[in-house]
C-alpha cells in the first residue's frame, strides 16, 4: 500500500454478497449440503488449508466468480491462490499482510496519510472484492482490491531494511509476515509470472478469508 488505505464492505453490503441467513454460531462447521454437491477446486499438488480448499470449493458451487479468475488470501496461513475461471490453480505464494489481526477497517481510514495510521488499524479486511488492474501513483502495476481506499495486490518493493520483508515472504512460519499496512504484498517473481499476466488485464474477484471468525460463516451463503 501506498498512500491510503481501504474500508471493509459495509454490513449490508457484505451480507449481501457472501453471508448467510443463517445466525454464525450455527455454522461452525462447512454445511453438508454445500460440501457435497462442491466441485473440488484443482489445487494440484500445493498445500493448502482446509478453509482455502472450502472457500475454492464454495466459490466453483456457486459460480461467485462469475466466470472470472479468482484469487484466495489465507490470511491465517498467510497464502494467496491464483485461480483461473475454471478453478484451477495457476499458483500459490506466501504473502506479507496487514500488520494488525483482524477483519475489519476503520472507517474513513483510506483518506489518512500513512503516517496517520497506527499500529493497530494496519489490518487487511475480510471479505468478498471485486479487483480490478491499474497503477499506482508511481507508474507500478498493481491489481487493486479496493482501488477507492488504496488496498492492492503488489509486488514486495525495496523498503526499510529493517523490517527484513524477503525474509519474512522466504520463513517457513506465517507468524512474522505481518508487516504491511493492508496491502496483500507477494515476490516479484511471483507477481510477474502470474499475478500480472492471469490478473493484469481484466477483472477477477478476490475473497480474503477471515481469521476472527468462521470461514463458514463468510462462505454461509452457498449452502443455501
Amino acid at each position: 500500500m501506498i498512500f491510503s488505505r481501504r474500508t471493509f464492505y459495509g454490513a449490508a453490503a457484505l451480507a449481501a454478497l457472501v453471508l448467510s441467513p443463517t445466525p454464525a454460531a450455527a455454522l461452525d462447521g462447512p454445511p453438508a449440503a454445500a460440501t457435497a454437491r462442491a466441485p473440488l477446486a484443482d489445487f494440484g499438488a500445493e498445500a493448502a488449508s482446509t478453509d482455502a480448499r472450502y472457500a475454492a470449493a464454495s466459490v466453483l458451487a456457486s459460480a461467485d466468480n462469475q466466470g472470472l479468475p479468482f484469487v484466495i488470501v489465507d490470511k491465517k496461513h498467510a497464502k494467496l491462490f491464483v485461480f483461473d475461471a475454471g478453478g484451477r490453480l495457476r499458483g500459490a505464494s506466501a504473502a506479507l499482510l496487514g500488520l494488525a489481526s483482524g477483519d475489519g477497517s476503520v472507517p474513513g481510514i483510506g483518506q489518512r496519510p500513512v503516517s496517520q495510521i497506527a499500529p493497530a488499524e494496519r489490518t487487511t479486511p475480510a471479505g468478498r472484492f471485486l479487483s480490478q488492474p491499474g497503477r499506482n501513483l508511481q507508474g507500478e502495476q498493481v491489481i487493486w482490491v479496493n482501488y477507492s481506499e488504496g488496498l492492492a495486490i503488489h509486488r514486495l518493493r525495496p523498503g526499510n531494511s529493517q523490517e527484513q520483508r524477503h525474509e519474512r515472504l522466504a520463513s517457513a512460519t506465517p507468524l512474522d509476515n505481518r508487516v504491511s499496512l493492508g496491502c496483500v504484498v507477494v515476490p516479484v517473481a511471483f507477481y510477474e509470472t502470474v499475478v500480472g499476466p492471469l490478473l493484469g488485464s481484466s477483472r477477477s474477484v478476490v475473497y480474503v478469508l477471515p481469521e476472527d471468525s468462521s470461514v463458514y460463516t463468510l462462505f454461509g451463503a452457498f449452502a443455501s
